[in-house]
């Protein structure tokens, strides 16, 4: 139990590196995924485009929401940019760089698929080897409208008998796939530039205000985690009394079974301390109203004067 607590204490303090790893795990997941995937294009004129493109788009979509439900962060931009302003203002330059940190890790994985897929290239050709030109190729400038439109749809199955020995369809799955692996490697290279730039352009910019984004995010995870923590005690704690007294009409009872209520006496005054006075519902209920709406302004000051 202590070691999963201190498993439990390394995640909550180094969030930021995990969801780094988490992001990596989703990426590498992502290709093992496409890698066992087992890509059976239909064939067919009408329902070609919708498969090849859906394969294509719809489980980077799944990974993005995955990466944004395993971000402890993206709840807690959430709740900042939805909470009542009360006596502590929003700054919207913090959600902002939460924002941007959520999307960048979220989009790691849905963009790793894309560029697999493309330069894969099975994708591309199955969603669109029904709309090429048949004059381009001179298998199909003698073949009617129809028949032309159900060869070019057969072209990603190879294993068909009209299409086994076609060197037409072979012609068209080249030239698919070439444009699919320059258009995957066209993404990639943006991609690395921007980060380039990104990398490089960032000293350009107010690092100051950089900065003051960077430990304010900070802050509200940690502030939100704290919160929660102290909640959970503050709930034992009392549950614990509100036990002790729900026993204390069987206290003969309990006596005569040696049981021992050793907490009444040794840390009945250690658990008011905790406790701070709040001793009902309707104030447990009023601390959290006035923690959501009036949430304390970040001045220290005034504690150390009160």
């Amino acid at each position: 139990m202590d070691r999963f607590r201190m498993v439990f204490q390394y995640f909550q303090s180094n969030s930021e590196s995990v969801m780094n790893g988490i992001c990596g795990l989703l990426a590498l997941a992502s290709v093992k995924m496409y890698t066992s995937f087992d890509f059976s294009c239909p064939c067919l004129p009408q329902y070609n485009m919708a498969y090849g493109l859906g394969v294509m788009f719809v489980p980077p979509v799944i990974l993005f929401l995955c990466g944004l439900i395993l971000n402890r962060q993206s709840l807690v931009m959430l709740e900042e940019w939805k909470r009542p302003a009360g006596r502590r203002k929003k700054d919207l330059a913090v959600i902002r760089y939460m924002c941007s940190s959520i999307m960048q890790r979220a989009m790691v994985a849905p963009v790793v698929w894309i560029i697999v897929t493309l330069l894969d290239g099975k994708c591309l050709i199955c969603a669109f080897s029904g709309s090429m030109d048949p004059e381009k190729f001179v298998g199909f400038t003698n073949v009617s409208t129809g028949q032309v439109q159900q060869l070019l749809a057969k072209v990603p199955c190879k294993d068909d008998e009209l299409m086994r020995n076609n060197t037409s369809r072979r012609a068209v799955s080249r030239y698919l796939r070439c444009w699919s692996q320059a258009l995957g490697w066209s993404i990639l290279l943006i991609l690395i530039i921007a980060a380039f730039l990104a990398r490089w352009l960032r000293p350009c910019f107010n690092q100051a205000t950089l900065l003051q984004a960077h430990h304010w995010s900070n802050y509200i995870d940690i502030e939100q985690k704290i919160f929660e923590e102290t909640c959970c005690e503050h709930s034992r704690l009392f549950a614990h009394k509100c036990i002790l007294h729900f026993f204390e009409s069987m206290q003969k009872e309990i006596k005569l079974h040696s049981f021992s209520l050793r907490r009444e006496g040794e840390e009945a005054e250690g658990e008011e301390n905790l406790l701070r006075g709040i001793t009902d519902q309707d104030q447990v209920n009023k601390l959290l109203k006035m923690w959501y709406y009036e949430k304390p302004p970040l001045d220290v000051s005034q504690a150390h004067q009160r």
